[in-house]
């Protein structure tokens, strides 16, 4: 068995995934994943059929393949991060798992990820991107948490770009965003050739505005995309409603 205490750094922890067994390092100080990449990794695994291949696009510490793992049969699943400290946590919660045979993590920029992988050589693609626009406000926009957040290193529409060139034809790519930028992610994926064909609204509560938008969106697809049923996360302060225990497999 491997000693998960050697592959932790200083400030860093292992949390418990409540999946399978599953555990993951993270850094309190830098970012740690939040709701939306579980809701994604739910939204993304019902498409996500044995022996497929999938990309994440900036997986930070790897959450999205770690959960996929445990929800899907695909053949392999494979996080690029342009982090070198995110990315290198990220592999070592994959050998914490022991699953380097069916997990990888490639530390480079989504801008240039055509240069390091094949086109059109992924079944699925993956994203949790930065909601924010730009730098407007951000102290220190090298600071990890900034960049997570913050479109600093690249826009959706670079990750729009590369996600139509690695995509097969058919190919499904799966996000999650802020509604306030619906209208823009639309247009750009229709622009890209990958056509909207599923969308879910996420509500804190039930009586809320919409805080969260997941998308389904495929490569070459015909017009006509469902509007799923609202997700609503609680039911009342801190207990989720069953909708959301589902997706974290209580």
């Amino acid at each position: 068995m491997t000693d998960r205490t050697n592959l932790l750094k200083s400030g860093e922890r292992i949390d418990d995934l409540q999946r399978n067994g599953l555990k993951i390092i993270q850094d309190p100080g830098r970012f740690c994943f939040g709701m939306d990449a579980v809701l994604l990794s739910g939204f993304a695994s019902a498409g996500i059929r044995q022996g497929m291949r999938v990309l994440d696009l900036g997986t930070g510490t790897g959450i999205i393949p770690l959960l996929l793992s445990a929800k899907t049969q695909a053949e392999s699943l494979c996080g690029l991060e342009i982090q070198a400290d995110s990315a290198d946590m990220a592999r070592r919660s994959v050998a914490m798992n022991h699953l380097e045979d069916r997990i990888s993590v490639i530390q480079g920029d989504i801008k240039e990820a055509d240069k390091l992988f094949a086109a059109a050589s992924f079944d699925v693609v993956t994203s949790n991107p930065p909601y924010m626009i730009g730098q407007h406000g951000l102290t220190n926009p090298e600071a990890p948490k900034a960049i997570a957040r913050h479109e600093v290193l690249c826009t959706f529409e670079d990750i729009a770009a590369q996600t139509a060139r690695l995509l097969a034809p058919g190919g499904s790519f799966y996000l999650v965003h802020r509604p306030f930028r619906l209208a823009e992610l639309i247009v750009t994926l229709s622009k890209y050739k990958l056509e909207p064909k599923r969308m879910q609204l996420v509500y804190p509560y039930a009586d809320r505005e919409p805080n969260m938008v997941l998308l389904q969106a495929v490569r070459g697809g015909k017009p006509r995309m469902t509007v799923e049923k609202p997700l609503v996360i609680y039911k009342e302060p801190g207990v989720y409603t069953e909708e959301i225990y589902g997706i974290y497999g209580y």
